[in-house]
């Protein structure tokens, strides 16, 4: 890059590629990939001048104003050398983080660690457009240090809290377990919702269900009551009991009533006593916020909430939506006139709102200092348009539906009533005409397809008037059971964690993903479901730390911390308060952690279970109050699979019956004589034929159960036929053979090619591994292989000349490219799936192999001259560690001393 250039640093290359379409030619776009400092990740990291610290294994110095320790890790330093290269050659230094208080801090980081001698400016911006770059660089600022303040407050007090609670959960629980400040509350409400579910006493009540016919129409009504007293419901259960609350004046039917009932009102004159109809006005929805593109993608398009802030970064960083963090629903005026040209042009001027709409938030702790979600520019991209696939496509047409409707007018509705009698019982039949669609015609929450569900909506009944008489053509009797409260699915727990002000919503992606990745929660159906390890840790903080996961308290250190990012409150007395004092949480873990016992905590007592469940170094296993023939309690490992919510009283029963007496066969294998036992492991259920006889190295045959198969459900044929995998399915028509079987990551099938090579497919969940056969092999033998990460490849270009392996383009988080075997390179700037020929993929693999082998030989040099002279390295080391005082800036834009210390890890 030539001397006297603009350099602009940002956190990505798919961004960096983006903004320097839209930038002078003399400017220089680099990324940072993301921080390129942090505290302390582990030991190793600590310089050796601080490791004889107590505070050093937290990276905050708590005895000197919670001064941080900063080390730019191993993975950035190459990124740090090459930033500095650039600058020296640089007259202007502009950093393009992301606008909110992480990219405020990211921008501070790469300040005091580049330490630029050239004016240094910050550039915001919400969209990546032509625009909006250019108004950016006219419009520059310096950092903002309150929002510095904040991000870096709420990062010291997460580590205070992570690494002052994790190693008490270490030494009272489990090795390795972690404490959070947002994520140990989110924990307890999983912990808390599979209690009540638990503790839930379903009941049960009667109804009846009439089908009706009048001129030829046909509808259905429902009971409501007889002589005049209401039907029980599901609502006047208590869930404690499973009976009806007091005081409730409600007639509860029984099986046999209802059924007599039904019987005799067959024959019975029906007649019509009232008929309603209720205009009603539907309004859209406000745009998308974090929050909630996180909620509806989770619900409509079954991405998680990790998935779809990935997604949204990518079509943030590429130039298709405005920034994907934030909590405002408001639209700029640029943004409501796009939206209203869209809905001209797509469904006409009658569909218009009558004047633009605005929205304000109703949750707590919003900030309105971002747009809402949109699809970016002065005129939005159609999905169509937009050339988009796969997630993206799903994604981005989502927020463009959403943006749209936004603007569009009102849906008028009729709500329809039909009130009769029959005998002296009463039935409704309740309905709905939509007389103007309005902003369903493009968006309809929780539906895919507005279209499809503008039918679903209407519930349409025929035209009757008090006094008919429509004919029964059939009453039946129907029985119902409460049920439980619902877990939370990932969408639910944002939402309850938004409306409690728990948290940031940028955050709850990652905190969803914590849990899930640490242990604390299994992600099944789409529901969250807590594990042992998640009620033991809860237990624990329940009773001696109830604030720090109490979420009125969590709710108002949030409060707090965005009191910060206002200047209102001062951040070093409030972390002082927090960590310091005898009321503060230091003195609190050192006080309570002699008094805590942690055999109490490592056992589980659940509602409905007369044994313990106890979390041992080995894994979770279960205890009988009983003793045994040793005097002893019977204990019982307990698969990894299972949950608190698979659990009751019988499987725990069945399991600990299995230890005590051994299992029971569940018949004999008729090829070989053998008993098949159905036994429990750690890994789940699984079936084996024979005994294991001491003293023998051969094993009996084993095989695990697939999953979703009930193991008291299992016939002895699928034991058998789950015995015999793997199966072969017979030739393939180019070479070598098919099978069938099941492995690790569940039922598949392999084509041996023969000489070793294998080319594997996953069974889709309707295929069955027992009866699979050969055609249905070779189809999805067919299919494109999924590339890294379940992509699809958007081309396959053919298997060039005397090679095995074909070529395939995909799209990936960093922009297209093509793939080889193991082989990835990129495609240049500018070239798209449909315009690469196999010739120039070849070349771009062929480039990429050669640098391949360069790089490998650099690194075994590498290491060689690294071992010969790792001790001279060692002795050396904590004379490069040096502390340094860097600049940091103030909001009035002047240069002062600040005690954070740079440091680079070897």
């Amino acid at each position: 890059m030539p001397t006297d250039h603009t350099l602009v640093i940002v956190e990505s290359p798919t961004k960096a590629k983006t903004i320097k379409g839209f930038l002078p030619k003399d400017f220089q776009v680099l990324a940072s990939m993301g921080h390129i400092r942090d505290l302390p990740n582990n030991a190793s990291e600590i310089p050796a001048k601080h490791k004889g610290e107590k505070w050093a294994t937290i990276g905050v110095n708590t005895t000197a104003d919670f001064d941080p320790l900063y080390v730019v890790p191993k993975d950035k330093k190459k990124i740090v050398k090459e930033l500095k290269q650039s600058l020296k050659g640089a007259s202007e230094l502009l950093l393009a983080t992301d606008e909110d208080r992480e990219g405020e801090s990211i921008s501070w980081h790469l300040m005091n660690v580049l330490d630029p001698k050239i004016p240094v400016k910050r550039m915001v911006f919400h969209e990546i457009t032509k625009e909006a770059i250019a108004k950016a660089l006219s419009k520059t600022r310096e950092i903002d240090m309150e929002l510095v303040h904040a991000q870096e407050t709420r990062r010291i007090l997460d580590r205070l809290v992570g690494y002052t609670l994790s190693p008490l959960l270490w030494k009272k629980v489990s090795w390795g377990l972690s404490a959070g400040r947002v994520q140990s509350v989110a924990v307890r409400l999983l912990v808390l919702r599979e209690r009540a579910r638990r503790a839930f006493k379903s009941g049960s009540y009667w109804d009846l269900k009439a089908k009706l016919e009048k001129d030829g129409n046909e509808f259905e009504v429902k009971m409501t009551s007889i002589d005049g007293q209401r039907i029980a419901n599901g609502g006047d259960f208590d869930e404690s009991t499973g009976l009806l609350k007091s005081g409730r004046n409600v007639k509860l039917l029984n099986e046999k009533e209802s059924k007599s009932l039904a019987q005799k009102l067959i024959t019975d004159k029906w007649t019509v006593i009232n008929v309603e109809e209720k205009p009603s006005i539907r309004k859209p929805v406000p745009p998308f916020t974090t929050s909630t593109l996180q909620q509806e993608a989770n619900r409509k398009l079954r991405l998680s909430a990790r998935e779809t802030m990935r997604c949204a970064q990518g079509l943030y960083e590429r130039g298709f939506i405005t920034y994907m963090r934030t909590d405002s629903v408001h639209l700029s005026d640029q943004a409501v006139n796009a939206s209203r040209k869209c809905v001209e042009s797509k469904y006409g001027a009658e569909y218009l709102s009558t004047k633009p709409r605005q929205f304000s938030n109703k949750t707590r702790n919003a900030q309105e200092a971002h747009e809402a979600i949109r699809p970016s520019g002065e005129t939005f991209k159609t999905p169509k348009e937009s050339n988009l696939q796969g997630r993206d496509l799903s994604l981005y047409e989502l927020i463009w539906k959403r943006t749209v409707a936004s603007q569009m007018a009102d849906a008028r509705l009729t709500m329809l009533s039909i009130e009769l009698e029959a005998s002296e019982v009463s039935f409704r039949a309740s309905g709905k005409r939509i007389d103007f669609p309005g902003f369903f015609r493009a968006y309809v929450e929780g539906s895919d397809d507005p279209e499809s569900a503008l039918e679903g909506q209407e519930v349409l009944l025929p035209n009757l008037a008090i006094g008919d008489i429509p004919t029964a053509k059939g009453v039946e009797a129907l029985g119902h059971q409460t049920q439980p409260p619902s877990r939370y699915s990932e969408a639910s727990l944002v939402k309850t964690l938004e409306k409690e002000g728990i948290g940031r919503p940028s955050t709850y992606a990652s905190i969803i993903g914590t849990i899930v990745d640490r242990g604390y929660s299994v992600l099944n159906n789409n529901s969250l479901t807590p594990s042992f390890t998640a009620f033991a840790v809860t237990a624990l903080l329940e009773e001696h730390f109830p604030d720090l996961v109490d979420t009125s308290f969590t709710a108002r250190m949030e409060s707090t911390l965005d009191e910060i990012s206002t200047g209102k409150v001062n951040w070093l007395p409030y972390l002082k308060g927090f960590y310091k004092g005898d009321t503060g949480l230091e003195n609190q873990v050192q006080k309570r952690e002699g008094d805590i016992d942690g055999g109490e905590f490592r056992s589980v007592s659940l509602e409905g279970l007369s044994s313990l469940v106890r979390l041992g170094k080995f894994g979770t296993y279960l205890e009988s109050k009983q003793l045994g023939e040793d005097g002893k309690p019977i204990t019982a490992t307990l698969p990894q699979e299972i949950t608190p919510a698979d659990l009751d009283e019988e499987k725990a029963e069945m399991l600990l019956k299995q230890k005590a007496e051994g299992p029971e066969s569940i018949g004999v294998d008729p090829g070989t004589g053998e008993k098949i036992f159905l036994l429990f492991g750690k890994y789940g259920p699984y079936v084996q034929r024979g005994e294991v006889i001491e003293g023998e190295k051969s094993k009996p045959k084993r095989a695990s159960l697939p999953k979703g198969t009930k193991p008291e459900e299992l016939s002895l044929e699928e034991a058998l036929g789950l015995l015999q995998l793997p199966r072969l399915l017979g030739e393939h028509p180019d070479t070598g053979t098919v099978q069938a079987g099941l492995g690790r990551f569940g039922p598949y099938i392999v084509w041996n090619k023969g000489k070793g090579e294998k080319d594997y497919r996953s069974l889709k969940a309707e295929d069955d591994v027992l009866l699979v056969d050969l055609k249905r092999a070779l189809e999805l033998l067919s299919l494109p292989k999924r590339g890294r990460g379940g992509r699809t490849a958007l081309k396959d270009l053919g298997i060039p000349q005397g090679e095995k392996d074909n070529i395939q383009v995909f799209n990936g988080p960093y922009g297209l490219y093509v793939k080889q075997g193991k082989v990835n390179a990129s495609l240049p700037e500018g070239k798209g799936a449909e315009e690469i020929s196999i010739e120039e993929a070849i070349e771009l693999l062929k480039a990429k192999k050669s640098s391949k082998k360069t790089t490998s030989k650099k690194k075994r040099a590498t290491k060689k001259t690294t071992k010969s002279t790792k001790k001279v390295s060692d002795s050396s080391s904590s004379k490069k560690n040096s502390t340094s005082k860097t600049p940091s800036t103030t909001k009035t834009g002047r240069l002062r001393a600040s005690k954070v210390r740079v440091i680079k890890t070897k």
